[in-house]
């Protein structure tokens, strides 16, 4: 029997591709985060098609900013902040544009919340870090 196609496969196809070169700009701009576009782009080509999702994760962009953090649950301390930095600073405006005390204290455990969920439950590695498995 023949496999149905999906219908939002070059929907998925070109917003993968599209995160993808916002991340691979992040590589070289410190404002945009290249982590959250990269792990959106393997998600996208992933929905989109096997072999465009197993070409990105053979990519060096993959290897040197997603691979760790996907086979060993770690990252960089370089790859932490750009990840949480610019969310924090979104939050931060957030957090000056309300005026409800509640939502106010909701965004400063947010900000609290997801440094310590950081450096606690995702290990930090040092620049370079690849398994000794991975090595080979």
């Amino acid at each position: 029997m023949k496999k149905r196609k999906n219908p939002f496969r070059i929907i998925w196809l070109l917003a993968g591709f599209l995160a993808m070169g916002i991340g691979a700009v992040g590589v070289a701009l410190p404002v945009l985060p290249t982590t959250p576009f990269l792990l959106l782009a393997s998600f996208c080509l992933a929905k989109g098609s096997d072999r465009f999702h197993r070409w990105f994760t053979g990519t060096k962009l993959y290897k040197r900013h997603l691979e760790s953090f996907v086979k060993n649950r770690s990252m960089t301390l370089k790859t932490k902040f750009s990840l949480l930095i610019p969310a924090s600073c979104m939050l931060v405006l957030a957090l000056l544009a309300m005026s409800n005390i509640y939502g106010r204290l909701f965004i400063v455990f947010l900000i609290i919340f997801k440094y310590v969920y950081f450096f606690t439950k995702i290990k930090t590695v040092p620049a370079g870090y690849r398994m000794e498995s991975e090595a080979g």
